[in-house]
Protein backbone atom coordinates (compact mmCIF):
# COMPACT_ATOMS: atom_id res chain seq x y z
CA UNK A 1 0.00 0.00 0.00
CA UNK A 2 1.43 3.54 -0.93
CA UNK A 3 2.44 5.70 2.09
CA UNK A 4 -0.36 8.52 1.44
CA UNK A 5 -2.60 5.80 1.38
CA UNK A 6 -1.65 4.42 5.07
CA UNK A 7 -1.60 7.90 6.17
CA UNK A 8 -5.30 8.40 4.97
CA UNK A 9 -5.95 5.37 6.00
CA UNK A 10 -5.00 6.08 9.42
CA UNK A 11 -6.81 9.60 9.96
CA UNK A 12 -9.94 8.40 8.64
CA UNK A 13 -9.96 6.02 11.58
CA UNK A 14 -9.18 8.58 13.88
CA UNK A 15 -11.65 10.82 12.17
CA UNK A 16 -14.04 8.05 12.83
CA UNK A 17 -13.38 7.71 16.77
CA UNK A 18 -13.27 11.28 17.15
CA UNK A 19 -17.08 11.19 16.06
CA UNK A 20 -17.76 8.36 17.94
CA UNK A 21 -16.20 9.59 20.71
CA UNK A 22 -18.46 13.05 20.52
CA UNK A 23 -21.70 12.48 19.39
CA UNK A 24 -22.65 9.00 20.78
CA UNK A 25 -23.98 7.94 23.77
CA UNK A 26 -24.85 11.47 25.00
CA UNK A 27 -26.69 11.35 28.79
CA UNK A 28 -28.12 14.75 29.98
CA UNK A 29 -27.65 18.15 28.28
CA UNK A 30 -25.74 17.60 25.46
CA UNK A 31 -23.58 21.55 25.56
CA UNK A 32 -22.33 20.01 28.91
CA UNK A 33 -21.49 16.25 27.65
CA UNK A 34 -19.91 18.00 24.47
CA UNK A 35 -18.14 19.96 25.91
CA UNK A 36 -16.48 17.35 28.65
CA UNK A 37 -15.36 15.65 25.63
CA UNK A 38 -14.39 18.45 23.61
CA UNK A 39 -11.91 18.72 26.36
CA UNK A 40 -10.95 15.32 27.48
CA UNK A 41 -10.10 15.36 22.88
CA UNK A 42 -7.81 18.31 23.62
CA UNK A 43 -6.04 16.72 25.91
CA UNK A 44 -5.86 13.42 24.52
CA UNK A 45 -4.39 15.30 20.99
CA UNK A 46 -1.61 17.13 22.81
CA UNK A 47 -0.53 13.56 24.78
CA UNK A 48 -0.75 11.66 21.74
CA UNK A 49 1.00 14.20 20.26
CA UNK A 50 3.84 14.54 22.69
CA UNK A 51 4.45 10.98 23.25
CA UNK A 52 4.48 9.88 19.60
CA UNK A 53 6.83 12.50 18.60
CA UNK A 54 9.14 12.57 21.47
CA UNK A 55 9.34 8.84 21.25
CA UNK A 56 10.21 9.02 17.79
CA UNK A 57 12.81 11.67 17.68
CA UNK A 58 14.30 10.09 20.95
CA UNK A 59 14.71 6.60 19.77
CA UNK A 60 16.53 8.50 16.51
CA UNK A 61 18.96 10.38 18.45
CA UNK A 62 19.92 7.08 20.70
CA UNK A 63 19.22 4.60 17.66
CA UNK A 64 17.47 2.54 19.63
CA UNK A 65 14.24 1.68 18.86
CA UNK A 66 13.15 0.14 22.79
CA UNK A 67 14.64 3.54 24.68
CA UNK A 68 11.56 5.76 25.49
CA UNK A 69 12.07 9.76 27.36
CA UNK A 70 10.66 7.77 30.40
CA UNK A 71 14.79 6.35 31.06
CA UNK A 72 15.63 10.10 31.61
CA UNK A 73 13.41 10.19 34.74
CA UNK A 74 10.93 12.74 33.94
CA UNK A 75 8.26 10.38 35.57
CA UNK A 76 10.59 9.84 38.30
CA UNK A 77 10.83 13.84 38.83
CA UNK A 78 7.74 14.34 38.85
CA UNK A 79 6.27 11.66 41.04
CA UNK A 80 9.26 12.95 43.11
CA UNK A 81 7.74 16.54 43.47
CA UNK A 82 4.40 15.45 44.10
CA UNK A 83 5.55 13.73 46.76
CA UNK A 84 7.62 15.97 48.25
CA UNK A 85 4.46 18.51 48.39
CA UNK A 86 2.19 16.01 50.36
CA UNK A 87 4.79 15.31 52.69
CA UNK A 88 5.50 18.74 53.86
CA UNK A 89 2.51 20.49 53.15
CA UNK A 90 0.04 17.92 53.96
CA UNK A 91 -2.69 16.15 51.46
CA UNK A 92 -4.13 19.59 50.69
CA UNK A 93 -1.33 21.16 49.26
CA UNK A 94 -2.29 19.62 45.82
CA UNK A 95 -5.38 20.74 44.83
CA UNK A 96 -4.60 24.17 46.82
CA UNK A 97 -1.52 24.69 44.20
CA UNK A 98 -3.31 23.39 40.92
CA UNK A 99 -2.90 26.25 38.44
CA UNK A 100 -0.86 27.92 35.35
CA UNK A 101 1.76 28.27 37.91
CA UNK A 102 2.65 24.75 39.03
CA UNK A 103 1.81 22.88 35.77
CA UNK A 104 4.68 25.52 34.04
CA UNK A 105 6.83 25.03 37.51
CA UNK A 106 6.97 21.22 37.02
CA UNK A 107 7.25 21.44 33.10
CA UNK A 108 10.37 23.72 33.43
CA UNK A 109 12.01 21.26 36.32
CA UNK A 110 11.86 18.27 34.05
CA UNK A 111 13.34 20.24 31.18
CA UNK A 112 16.10 21.86 33.68
CA UNK A 113 16.43 18.20 34.91
CA UNK A 114 17.37 17.00 31.73
CA UNK A 115 19.55 19.84 30.35
CA UNK A 116 21.54 19.76 33.27
CA UNK A 117 22.16 15.94 33.10
CA UNK A 118 22.77 16.87 29.34
CA UNK A 119 25.91 19.55 30.55
CA UNK A 120 27.25 17.59 33.25
CA UNK A 121 27.32 14.22 30.99
CA UNK A 122 27.79 14.98 27.18
CA UNK A 123 29.78 18.81 27.07
CA UNK A 124 32.78 17.25 27.52
CA UNK A 125 35.14 15.78 24.68
CA UNK A 126 34.19 12.15 25.73
CA UNK A 127 31.01 12.61 26.40
CA UNK A 128 28.62 9.90 25.11
CA UNK A 129 24.48 10.19 24.97
CA UNK A 130 24.56 6.43 26.45
CA UNK A 131 26.73 7.34 29.62
CA UNK A 132 24.14 10.01 30.05
CA UNK A 133 21.03 7.43 29.37
CA UNK A 134 22.45 4.99 32.29
CA UNK A 135 22.82 8.10 34.76
CA UNK A 136 19.54 9.28 34.08
CA UNK A 137 18.07 5.26 34.59
CA UNK A 138 20.32 5.48 38.02
CA UNK A 139 18.98 8.94 39.03
CA UNK A 140 15.46 7.83 38.07
CA UNK A 141 15.76 4.89 40.67
CA UNK A 142 16.74 6.82 42.96
CA UNK A 143 14.19 9.04 42.73
CA UNK A 144 11.56 6.76 42.53
CA UNK A 145 13.26 4.96 45.68
CA UNK A 146 13.02 8.25 48.01
CA UNK A 147 9.70 8.72 46.28
CA UNK A 148 8.77 5.36 48.00
CA UNK A 149 10.23 6.02 51.31
CA UNK A 150 8.01 9.57 51.86
CA UNK A 151 5.15 7.21 50.40
CA UNK A 152 5.25 5.02 53.55
CA UNK A 153 5.71 8.19 55.97
CA UNK A 154 1.96 9.33 54.96
CA UNK A 155 -1.38 8.62 56.45
CA UNK A 156 -3.55 6.70 54.44
CA UNK A 157 -5.73 9.74 53.41
CA UNK A 158 -2.91 11.63 52.29
CA UNK A 159 -1.25 8.56 50.50
CA UNK A 160 -4.94 8.04 48.40
CA UNK A 161 -4.83 12.08 47.84
CA UNK A 162 -1.34 11.34 46.02
CA UNK A 163 -1.98 8.09 44.43
CA UNK A 164 -4.84 9.90 42.22
CA UNK A 165 -1.84 12.35 40.58
CA UNK A 166 0.77 9.57 40.15
CA UNK A 167 -1.05 8.02 37.28
CA UNK A 168 -1.88 9.19 34.11
CA UNK A 169 -5.21 11.10 34.01
CA UNK A 170 -6.52 12.40 30.68
CA UNK A 171 -10.23 12.73 31.57
CA UNK A 172 -9.06 15.39 34.83
CA UNK A 173 -6.86 17.99 32.89
CA UNK A 174 -8.24 21.78 33.45
CA UNK A 175 -9.49 23.42 30.31
CA UNK A 176 -6.90 26.42 31.01
CA UNK A 177 -3.95 24.38 30.64
CA UNK A 178 -4.80 22.99 26.71
CA UNK A 179 -3.75 26.04 25.04
CA UNK A 180 -0.59 26.56 26.56
CA UNK A 181 0.07 22.65 26.10
CA UNK A 182 -1.22 23.00 22.63
CA UNK A 183 1.11 26.18 21.51
CA UNK A 184 3.86 24.12 23.23
CA UNK A 185 3.23 21.57 20.50
CA UNK A 186 2.53 23.63 17.82
CA UNK A 187 6.08 25.88 18.12
CA UNK A 188 7.79 22.17 19.15
CA UNK A 189 6.13 20.27 15.94
CA UNK A 190 6.77 23.04 13.62
CA UNK A 191 10.72 22.85 14.47
CA UNK A 192 11.01 18.83 14.42
CA UNK A 193 9.30 19.34 10.70
CA UNK A 194 11.51 21.85 9.77
CA UNK A 195 14.32 19.47 10.78
CA UNK A 196 12.72 16.53 9.45
CA UNK A 197 15.71 15.60 6.99
CA UNK A 198 18.08 15.92 9.70
CA UNK A 199 16.60 13.50 11.94
CA UNK A 200 16.87 10.99 8.54
CA UNK A 201 20.59 11.91 7.88
CA UNK A 202 20.98 11.25 12.10
CA UNK A 203 19.92 7.32 11.33
CA UNK A 204 22.92 7.14 9.10
CA UNK A 205 25.07 7.14 12.51
CA UNK A 206 27.33 10.56 13.68
CA UNK A 207 30.11 10.00 11.24
CA UNK A 208 28.16 9.51 8.42
CA UNK A 209 25.58 12.90 9.45
CA UNK A 210 29.03 14.65 10.44
CA UNK A 211 30.54 13.91 6.93
CA UNK A 212 27.38 14.71 5.77
CA UNK A 213 27.19 18.35 7.04
CA UNK A 214 25.14 17.76 10.39
CA UNK A 215 26.39 19.16 13.61
CA UNK A 216 25.87 16.36 15.29
CA UNK A 217 26.19 17.50 18.59
CA UNK A 218 24.02 20.54 18.15
CA UNK A 219 21.46 18.81 16.81
CA UNK A 220 21.39 16.06 19.37
CA UNK A 221 20.50 19.26 22.70
CA UNK A 222 18.21 20.96 20.18
CA UNK A 223 16.37 17.71 19.70
CA UNK A 224 16.59 16.51 23.21
CA UNK A 225 15.70 19.83 24.55
CA UNK A 226 12.94 19.57 22.50
CA UNK A 227 12.06 16.26 23.52
CA UNK A 228 12.46 16.89 27.22
CA UNK A 229 9.89 19.86 26.72
CA UNK A 230 7.21 17.55 25.20
CA UNK A 231 6.92 15.19 27.89
CA UNK A 232 7.94 17.44 30.37
CA UNK A 233 4.65 19.15 29.56
CA UNK A 234 2.51 15.81 29.17
CA UNK A 235 3.53 14.64 32.50
CA UNK A 236 2.96 18.11 33.95
CA UNK A 237 -0.80 18.12 32.30
CA UNK A 238 -2.11 14.58 32.50
CA UNK A 239 0.55 12.61 34.54
CA UNK A 240 2.95 9.96 33.62
CA UNK A 241 2.89 7.12 31.17
CA UNK A 242 5.79 5.32 30.52
CA UNK A 243 4.93 2.83 28.05
CA UNK A 244 2.07 4.70 25.82
CA UNK A 245 5.15 6.32 23.70
CA UNK A 246 7.22 3.18 22.79
CA UNK A 247 3.89 1.09 21.42
CA UNK A 248 2.71 3.83 19.36
CA UNK A 249 6.47 4.47 17.95
CA UNK A 250 6.67 0.71 17.46
CA UNK A 251 3.54 0.48 15.76
CA UNK A 252 4.77 3.59 13.35
CA UNK A 253 7.11 2.00 12.07
CA UNK A 254 5.93 -0.90 11.46
CA UNK A 255 2.52 0.83 9.50
CA UNK A 256 4.52 3.59 8.10
CA UNK A 257 6.77 0.69 5.79
CA UNK A 258 9.32 3.56 6.11
CA UNK A 259 12.26 5.31 7.98
CA UNK A 260 12.01 8.31 6.74
CA UNK A 261 10.38 11.14 9.78
CA UNK A 262 7.85 12.58 7.00
CA UNK A 263 6.22 10.12 7.09
CA UNK A 264 6.88 8.82 10.70
CA UNK A 265 6.42 11.63 12.73
CA UNK A 266 2.28 11.95 11.28
CA UNK A 267 1.71 7.96 11.91
CA UNK A 268 2.98 7.67 15.12
CA UNK A 269 0.56 11.03 16.52
CA UNK A 270 -2.45 9.48 14.48
CA UNK A 271 -1.95 5.81 15.69
CA UNK A 272 -1.04 7.33 19.45
CA UNK A 273 -4.30 9.38 18.70
CA UNK A 274 -6.21 6.42 17.69
CA UNK A 275 -5.29 4.69 20.86
CA UNK A 276 -6.44 7.26 23.11
CA UNK A 277 -9.54 8.29 20.87
CA UNK A 278 -10.88 4.31 20.49
CA UNK A 279 -9.75 3.04 23.49
CA UNK A 280 -11.46 6.19 26.15
CA UNK A 281 -14.69 5.47 23.93
CA UNK A 282 -14.43 1.16 24.59
CA UNK A 283 -13.79 1.97 27.91
CA UNK A 284 -16.63 4.25 28.72
CA UNK A 285 -19.53 2.56 26.93
CA UNK A 286 -18.24 -0.95 27.08
CA UNK A 287 -16.55 -1.70 30.42
CA UNK A 288 -17.79 1.26 31.99
CA UNK A 289 -14.44 2.55 32.90
CA UNK A 290 -13.95 5.64 32.13
CA UNK A 291 -10.75 6.52 34.40
CA UNK A 292 -8.77 3.17 33.68
CA UNK A 293 -7.31 3.43 30.26
CA UNK A 294 -4.26 4.86 31.21
CA UNK A 295 -3.62 1.46 33.20
CA UNK A 296 -4.79 -0.77 30.71
CA UNK A 297 -2.55 1.08 27.89
CA UNK A 298 0.60 0.91 30.52
CA UNK A 299 -0.20 -2.93 31.52
CA UNK A 300 -0.37 -3.76 27.52
CA UNK A 301 2.56 -1.37 26.82
CA UNK A 302 4.50 -2.84 29.54
CA UNK A 303 3.91 -6.36 28.30
CA UNK A 304 4.19 -5.56 24.69
CA UNK A 305 7.76 -4.49 26.00
CA UNK A 306 8.97 -7.35 27.65
CA UNK A 307 8.06 -9.52 24.95
CA UNK A 308 9.30 -7.13 21.93
CA UNK A 309 12.56 -7.07 24.65
CA UNK A 310 12.93 -10.71 24.53
CA UNK A 311 12.34 -11.76 21.15
CA UNK A 312 15.28 -8.70 20.31
CA UNK A 313 17.54 -10.30 22.88
CA UNK A 314 19.21 -7.31 23.82
CA UNK A 315 18.64 -2.94 24.22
Amino acid sequence: MPVAARLALAAGLVAVAVVCFLFLFIEGTFAFAFERRLTVLGTMVIVAFAHAVGTVVFQTITHNRILTPSIMGFDAVYILTQTLLVAVFGGSVLAATDGMPKLVTQTLLMVCFTMLLFRWLFSGRNGSIHVMLLVGVVLGLAFRSLSDFLQRLLSPSEHDVLATRLFGRLTSAEVGYLPLAGAVCLIVGAVVWHRRYRLDTLLLGRETATSLGIAHKRELTVMLLLVSLLIAMSTALAGPMTFFGFVTAMLAYQFAGTHRHAVVLPMAFLIGLLTLVGGQFVMEHVFYASGMLTVVIEFLGGAVFLVHLLRKGSL
